[in-house]
């Protein structure tokens, strides 16, 4: 009997083990997938951009994604990922130390897919920026403030609320999640924590680099549109398809049922928002506003706006719910882009209006949506929440922090005159003056002909 025993209890480890083994090769399986659809995105972003700049900087506004990516990278592993996620051993609620270069990693590689699916997500606060700041600015100037993005800005943020020791979600003495305001940040997926820091430095950097030479003068305001609108189309729909990494991909596992179903809520509120607010702004634009036809780049971005605004709370919210935080995104989103345009702040990719305005509404849509009593994790004042405090002191810090920094990078950069570019490059384009080859399309065109020019190069 003695040796049965022995034999069961060594089945029922061994099948403990297999057992941990597949849960943890089934998790690595959903983020490397989610991982690769989020990097995937920056695809989205680059043909997004390209189509909606003029065709004489296509290929710089490319470079400056590249470049995005592959610094962005390299520093969340020397110093983003230990300033977001790096634990120490005194912790506090403003930012970690412990794991720069991947240290200890080898010792526990179940951090690794962690490391990757987050690096994704930091790259896409500097290719947020740079759509904003398109066609007038320099790469060095651009690539100075990606460092800072990726290496500081961000990764604070990201400590705050997705560390579990951050200002807005630690435990406390007694076993339970607060921030210093009340109830624990709402943002699933990242509309504050992400796109906002991204929004709010493409705000930044969009005024102080100046507009376009040209871009609000009568008679010459109308050569400003962007080159290419199947290229913008088929960016959005590449962001699109890799938002349901973004989105579902932040369940952080996939090896039980409720997981799943959080994952497949998240899918449907994903797709819904962004359908009602792009339908929105699509209609709005051919009948309401100017131009009062029909504007397929609107249309675009009205579609963005919804992903932006339901980022937050597409895990905790129910699907009627996310069609009106769609509603209310595609609203704010035109309200906001007709503001910059009045205020002269040239945007060219309406980076703010989407990104800014539109992850501020997400993280504060949670304080009105989403019901404690779906076991979503939903707490909104609609259903006798008290969330409202805490998202709107999380969009409150996060503006000062992003803005502040963002203000003290580009700044110094332009009185430096390292950010904005000169009249010249301007006029005849960044592609022709600092790429080879000099254009970025082959086709025998007019439009496609490089002009002949003599110009004094520098910047």
């Amino acid at each position: 009997m003695s040796d049965l025993a022995a034999r069961v209890a060594a089945l029922e480890s061994n099948l403990e083990t297999a057992k941990a083994n597949y849960n943890e090769s089934l998790d690595t399986i959903w983020m490397l997938l989610a991982s690769t659809l989020v990097f995937f995105m920056h695809s989205g972003f680059s043909l997004l951009e390209a189509g909606a700049v003029r065709f004489k900087n296509t290929q710089n506004i490319l470079a400056k994604n590249l470049v995005v990516v592959t610094v962005g990278f390299l520093c969340w592993y020397v110093m983003g990922y230990p300033l977001a996620f790096g634990a120490v051993e005194n912790s506090n609620q403003f930012a970690g130390g412990t794991g720069f270069y991947m240290a200890g990693f080898w010792a526990n590689k179940d951090s690794l897919r962690f490391w990757f699916f987050q690096g994704a997500f930091c790259a896409t606060g500097g290719t947020i920026v740079s759509g904003a700041m398109a066609e007038r600015t320099q790469l060095k100037g651009f690539i100075t403030f990606t460092v800072l993005m990726t290496s500081i800005i961000y990764p604070i943020v990201v400590y705050w609320g997705w560390s579990g020791s951050g200002v807005f979600n630690f435990t406390d003495e007694a076993g339970e999640s607060k921030s210093v305001v009340g109830p624990p940040l709402i943002d699933f997926a990242g509309s504050g924590l992400v796109h906002m820091v991204g929004g709010i430095g493409a705000l930044c950097g969009a005024v102080i680099v100046g507009p376009r030479k040209g871009r609000y003068d009568p008679e010459t305001e109308a050569h400003f549109q962007g080159h290419s609108i199947p290229l913008c189309v088929l960016g959005t729909f590449f962001l699109w398809f890799g938002w349901y990494g973004f989105n579902p991909g932040s369940t952080g596992a996939m090896h039980d049922k409720a997981t799943a179903n959080v994952a497949g809520l998240v899918a449907v509120n994903t797709t819904l928002s962004p359908c009602v607010s792009g339908l929105l702004v699509f209609l709005l634009r051919a009948t309401v506003v100017s131009p009062k036809l029909l504007d397929v780049g609107g249309f675009c971005n009205g579609i963005l706006a919804g992903l932006v605004a339901i980022t937050a709370g597409c895990a905790n919210v129910e699907p009627w719910e996310a069609i009106m935080i769609g509603i209310v995104g595609g609203l704010l989103y035109q309200g906001a882009s007709m503001l910059l345009q009045k205020l002269g702040v040239d945007d060219v990719v309406d980076a703010f209006p989407v990104h800014g305005v539109c992850g501020l509404w997400g993280i504060l849509a949670l304080g009105f949506f989403g019901n404690p009593d779906e076991g979503m994790g939903g707490n909104g004042a609609f259903h006798g929440g008290d969330q409202f405090g805490t998202q709107l002191f999380a969009g409150f810090l996060i503006t000062i922090w992003t803005a502040g920094l963002s203000v003290m990078i580009f700044l110094p950069l332009r009185l430096l005159g390292m950010l904005r570019m000169g009249d010249e490059f301007q006029d005849a384009g960044a592609d022709i003056m600092e790429h080879s080859p000099c254009k970025a399309y082959n086709a025998s065109s007019e439009s496609s002909t490089v002009p002949v020019l003599t110009v004094k190069v520098g910047s």
